[in-house]
């Protein structure tokens, strides 16, 4: 399993069963760290979708009591499991990433801090389980996916903004249920 992507880098890979040991790997790094509760830290993103080609990047959620004044221990412990806080502006979510090497050019890593059992953290988990439970979304989600890298290798803006609609779509079903 090779992990990492360079700045503003597109490219999908097809699903390794690797990328759960990895998460799992990288959660108990992470939990050695921080008290924080086992279910507060959770894999999401394609990687952790069965199946699904995807960005060699691990996404994980980490739950927080507030995104506005974020305890110091939890950034001090993301530091020492080699999580750097990027600059991402964000209302809603704080991103860490973890990198190859100390030149920063490739993350292998995210961790997206959200307000635990909000808005954000529910759309995440219902995203990640109604896709591993629904084929049909899977198969266009991944068809929209590889549609955009056809044509492009890089611009993570607008590979995001050309998969937004399917996801706010599939997050607007958590909300009929």
């Amino acid at each position: 399993m090779k992990l990492g992507l360079k700045r503003d880098e597109v490219k999908l890979v097809p699903y390794d069963i690797e990328w759960k040991n990895e998460f799992l790997r990288v959660k108990q790094e992470i939990l050695n760290h921080i008290n924080v509760d086992d279910e507060m830290i959770q894999h999401i993103g394609s990687t952790a979708i069965m199946g699904m080609m995807a960005k060699p990047i691990i996404d994980i959620v980490m739950g927080v009591d507030d995104i506005i004044t974020i305890d110091n221990s939890i950034i001090t412990g993301l530091k020492k499991v080699g999580f750097m806080r990027l600059g991402v502006e964000l209302s809603a979510e704080v991103v860490f990433a973890k990198f190859t090497d100390d030149t920063y050019q490739e993350k292998t890593h995210y961790v997206h801090l959200v307000e635990y059992d909000k808005k954000l953290w529910s759309d995440l988990i219902f995203f990640k389980d109604y896709l591993n439970s629904n084929e049909t979304e899977r198969e266009e989600y991944l068809n929209l996916k590889l549609d955009y890298v056809q044509y492009n290798s890089s611009g993570i803006g607008q590979y995001t903004n050309h998969k937004k609609g399917f996801v706010k779509r599939i997050y607007a079903k958590r909300q009929e249920r």
